[in-house]
């Protein structure tokens, strides 16, 4: 990170701090319980797949109910990992392997590509492994072409659904293959994410061989399609509707999303992710009480949008950066500017008045 971007997080974590209690910032210990009544769901799930009772209709509903289970397993690792929930190296790597597990997710790699290179550098060209690649990268290099063109959410790009259906799972094997290069993994560390990523397939195959085939897709197949679409939905949208930026303001990099109440709560408020990016090792438990301070403060800067909005933006704009704050098709060459703050966007569309359309949050 630069000088500008401790900057920048340090002028709003400082007024934040102040504007909150103490008791915010300790870790959410309670939230551990989500990981019982999970592991709960999944067993009762899967014995009741693997009894056959009711046939497929059954079958298909305890394939949704894990599938959301997985999912809540993710969030609840993603906090962990942080250290917003419990503290001590040991009891974090075992907790964060088994809710990542589904994913065949390493901890280890989870801390040395999401806390350090995507929260050090996030929206930084080039640097953020989440971020969609520039025009220039995009010319450069036929892997990114195709994975940007073809499946990634956004207009033109025929099979971009696969980015919510598959997209986490792929990009953490990626990531796992590429993790020396891609987050700077030392090789002593590599070797110990290969050997947790190796653990969870080991445990997932011996459950193909228990259930057989048409078990294992109720089981496992199908509630991790389900899974990667809650998780994916979350992910594309915290980030990829902003702009790039060489200096780490949350508010202008990251996006909130909101959902049903029911909905956040399951997903324990992963969508306040401005509020995260701001205090990642504070629970999302108190990102309202974040988000309460920002809109008091800064209401001109915070952005926020609803979920379903977020995601149709997705689908209707291009995933390729012509500069910082456009997004591009390089099919039709067609822009659409990155969402912004109102005042930086006032002043962008007054530079550029030529824009076709506008992205807006509010």
């Amino acid at each position: 990170m630069g000088d500008g971007e401790d900057a920048a997080l340090i002028d709003y974590v400082r007024e934040i701090r102040a504007a909150l209690p103490a008791e915010v910032f300790a870790p959410a210990r309670s939230r551990i319980a989500w990981l019982p009544v999970h592991l709960a769901i999944i067993v009762a799930a899967m014995l009741t797949i693997a009894s056959g009772v009711g046939g497929w209709p059954v079958a298909l509903a305890c394939s949704l109910v894990l599938g959301m289970s997985f999912a809540g397993l993710s969030f609840l690792g993603h906090e962990v990992l942080h250290g917003a929930v419990l503290r001590g190296r040991t009891a974090i790597q075992v907790v964060g392997w088994i809710c990542f597990s589904p994913f065949l997710l390493s901890p280890r790699l989870w801390i040395a590509w999401h806390n350090r290179a995507h929260h050090g550098n996030t929206m930084a060209k080039g640097v953020d492994p989440d971020a969609y690649p520039t025009l220039e990268a995009y010319r450069q290099s036929f892997a990114l072409r195709l994975v940007t063109s073809v499946f990634s959410l956004g207009r033109r790009s025929p099979l971009g659904f696969t980015s919510l259906l598959i997209g986490f799972t792929v990009q953490s094997a990626h990531m796992l293959f590429a993790a020396r290069s891609a987050v700077g993994m030392s090789p002593a560390r590599h070797r110990v994410a290969l050997a947790q990523s190796g653990l969870a397939a080991a445990m997932w195959i011996t459950l193909a061989f228990v259930l057989g085939p048409l078990g294992f897709v109720f089981a496992y197949v199908i509630p991790l399609l389900i899974a990667n679409v809650m998780v994916m939905s979350y992910i594309l949208t915290n980030h990829s509707l902003s702009p790039l930026t060489d200096e780490n303001d949350p508010l202008l990099n990251s996006l909130s999303v909101t959902t049903p109440r029911w909905y956040s709560f399951l997903t324990l408020d992963f969508g306040m992710h401005v509020e995260h990016h701001l205090l990642p090792a504070m629970s999302t438990r108190h990102a309202g009480r974040v988000r309460e301070v920002l809109q008091a403060r800064w209401p001109e800067r915070y952005q926020s949008m609803p979920l379903g909005r977020a995601v149709w933006q997705l689908m209707r704009t291009a995933r390729v950066y012509r500069d910082d704050t456009t997004l591009h098709d390089p099919w039709t060459g067609r822009d659409w500017p990155a969402i912004l703050p109102r005042p930086i966007a006032t002043a962008s569309a007054a530079a550029n008045a030529a824009a076709p359309s506008t992205l807006s949050a509010s």
